[in-house]
């Protein structure tokens, strides 16, 4: 049940921005070229990187004359990005500024072992950072009258600094939790009278768990109504977005960003159209056959190809984001937006892709499983190689105290709907203790693959 105060919110209007946000195909063709055109040009011009890239490749700005002549930029990946920060420490020279114009540092929450992608921002990438936020939340319903809380740490990953700004440009009172621990949060939204809690998905459901434990009913006792989540895959599992918007009484949005973009590219409206709007006016993406890189359709998965019209302190330009979605026409929702939806949202990566027994096995495609059972708290994904031949995979799980006991019958549910998902499949289904599981506060990293460790 949805609390009474989510409804009536939408009283000023659908969109940000009603003129890009309805913009006919022709038209919003003709602005992206013209946006393309000039992030090029600027890069080429400004970044002795992508200078280099583009000669490499025998491309020149003066070459792009339409859209159809994208694929003659080519590719930009991480690793390369990674290896151009190693070279020429510590931002490479993708720059198109002095470093002591920026005005921001962020870098991706890393790989153990692993240099992280370091960004920096200049002063207007963070306006249009804002900007894009502000589209996405407005989407949602979100407005000024509305009480913002973001349970998130404020460090250097990426998060929901965006977000922040983008809730104070829409005008609501927008509350920054930081280092608090979750105890604490839990009683501030309550006493402060949140109206919108921002989190990752698997946070969301921690907070709600511990304030089970504190004997608190969220649902009942905050003015939560709306829950905004990202960072991580969760929002786009059915399972696990059915009990984040039963735990907290809440509609549930799922928006879409990266450390790489430098904000979010894709947003939930209010109408939920089962997948998220690509904010066209701002981004250019493309869905391409991740081996091949053979262009694909609606309809098709693929690998998301992105490219930033708004970042200039270090462009992105056809980035290979390694994510899996499918597009389909913008008039799958009733909205009235014109811009083209990713049905389910990102589906997965492509290097989350782990092949046990000759299975395609996706961390995201558990996680729709095991969301499923209410009992279960907190879960974990463990692939061995037992005596350096036969793969096994493990599903550690943790059930709240209430049903600790049923792990029996819970388990052999558990491993029968994992087989039907997964082309029967033997899953090991494991018992862990409450409380020992990481718990996560950013993205979650639920799956270790110790093959070769």
């Amino acid at each position: 049940m949805v609390n009474d105060n989510f409804l009536g919110r939408f009283e000023f209007g659908e969109y940000w921005n009603p003129m890009n946000e309805t913009m006919p195909r022709e038209q919003l063709e003709k602005l992206q070229l013209a946006k393309l055109q000039r992030i090029v040009s600027y890069a080429y011009e400004k970044s002795a990187f992508h200078r280099r890239k583009f000669e490499a490749a025998g491309f020149h700005p003066d070459q792009l004359h339409s859209l159809a002549d994208l694929d003659r930029i080519p590719f930009t990946t991480k690793d390369e990005w990674l290896e151009e920060q190693k070279r020429y420490p510590m931002f490479g020279e993708m720059l198109t500024a002095p470093q002591e114009l920026a005005t921001r540092y962020h870098a991706t929450s890393g790989t153990s072992g692993r240099t992280p992608l370091r960004v920096l921002d200049g002063r207007k990438d963070w306006q249009w950072a804002a900007e894009m936020w502000a589209y996405s939340l407005y989407a949602f319903g979100i407005r000024s009258h509305d009480i913002v809380y973001y349970a998130f740490g404020y460090g250097s990953f990426i998060g929901f600094w965006g977000s922040h700004y983008g809730s104070e440009k829409i005008g609501a009172l927008t509350i920054a939790s930081g280092g608090m621990s979750t105890e604490a949060r839990v009683k501030q939204l309550i006493e402060l009278g949140a109206t919108t809690l921002c989190a990752t998905p698997t946070y969301v459901l921690r907070m709600a768990q511990v304030a089970r434990d504190m004997g608190i009913d969220v649902a009942r006792e905050s003015k939560i109504n709306k829950v905004v989540v990202t960072g991580e895959p969760g929002g786009n599992v059915p399972a696990t977005r059915k009990m984040i918007a039963e735990s907290w009484g809440a509609e549930v949005s799922d928006i879409v960003g990266m450390t790489e973009s430098g904000s979010c590219f894709a947003f939930e409206c209010r109408h939920h159209p089962g997948g998220t709007h690509i904010m066209e006016d701002h981004v250019l993406e493309e869905t391409l056959d991740p081996k091949t890189g053979e262009r694909l359709g609606y309809g098709e998965r693929g690998e998301r190809i992105f490219t930033s019209f708004g970042r200039g302190f270090i462009p992105l330009i056809r980035f290979r984001t390694g994510d899996l979605v499918v597009r389909v026409p913008g008039s799958t929702c009733t909205c009235g937006r014109t811009w083209d939806i990713y049905q389910g949202g990102i589906l997965g990566r492509v290097d989350d892709m782990k092949l046990i027994r000759g299975t395609n096995v996706y961390p995201s495609s558990i996680e729709a499983v095991v969301r499923k059972f209410e009992e279960v708290d907190e879960f974990q994904i463990v692939i061995t190689r037992e005596n350096g031949i036969m793969d096994e995979i493990t599903v550690e799980i943790e059930l709240s105290r209430e049903a600790e006991e049923r792990f029996t019958v819970v388990s052999v549910q558990l491993a029968k709907d994992l087989a039907d998902a997964h082309e029967n499949l033997r899953f090991n289904i494991t018992q862990a203790d409450c409380g020992s599981l990481p718990r996560y506060e950013l993205k979650a990293r639920r799956m270790k693959d110790l093959r070769g460790i």
